[in-house]
C-alpha cells in the first residue's frame, strides 16, 4: 500500500484519520517527526508492516505525521531524509524556512557607538587559601555515584 492510499485495516475504517491541528505548534511538529521515524516500514513475509505497532504500513500515526510535516512546509524528500536519519528527536525549525533558519539582521547592533576607550581593569581579588589562619578548610564535596 502506498502512503497516500486509504487503509483497509478495520481499526482505520472505524476510527478514521487523525485530524491535523489547524494552527501548528512546535509540539505538533516534534510529535510528527517522532511519529514518522518510529512508525516506519519494516519488511515482513506478509508485506510492509509498521515497525512500532505491526499494523499495515503506513499506520494512522505515520500518515498523520506526514500530513503535519507537509502542512509545516517539508516536502517528500525532506520527510524521507528524516526517516532515513532515524532520530525521532531531531530538531525541525519552527517556523520552517526552506532556505534555512532566518538570521538576525546584523546591521541593527544595540551596542552604543562612540569612542572606544580603555576600561579600568577589575580589581584583583585576593587569592583564597583554604585552611588559612582563622578559617577552617572547606569540606570536600560529597562524591555521589554517577547515574548510568
Amino acid at each position: 500500500m502506498r502512503v497516500g492510499e486509504q487503509s483497509t485495516d478495520p481499526i482505520d475504517l472505524i476510527l478514521g484519520e487523525v485530524p491535523v491541528p489547524a494552527p501548528l505548534t512546535p509540539e505538533d511538529v516534534r510529535l510528527a517527526v517522532r511519529a514518522v521515524v518510529v512508525h516506519t516500514a519494516e519488511e515482513w513475509p506478509s508485506g510492509s508492516l509498521c515497525r512500532n505497532d505491526g499494523a499495515t504500513y503506513p499506520c494512522r500515526l505515520h500518515r498523520w505525521g506526514r500530513r503535519v510535516l507537509e502542512a509545516h512546509g517539508l516536502n517528500e524528500r525532506q520527510i524521507e531524509a528524516l526517516i532515513r536519519h532515524g532520530n525521532p528527536f531531531v530538531h525541525v525549525p519552527f517556523p520552517f524556512v526552506i532556505n534555512g533558519p532566518a538570521r538576525p539582521d546584523r546591521t541593527a547592533v544595540s551596542a552604543p557607538r562612540g569612542p572606544v576607550g580603555r576600561g579600568v581593569p577589575p580589581a584583583a581579588r585576593p587569592a583564597f587559601r583554604p585552611g588559612g589562619p582563622g578559617r577552617p578548610a572547606p569540606a570536600a564535596a560529597p562524591r555521589w555515584p554517577r547515574a548510568s
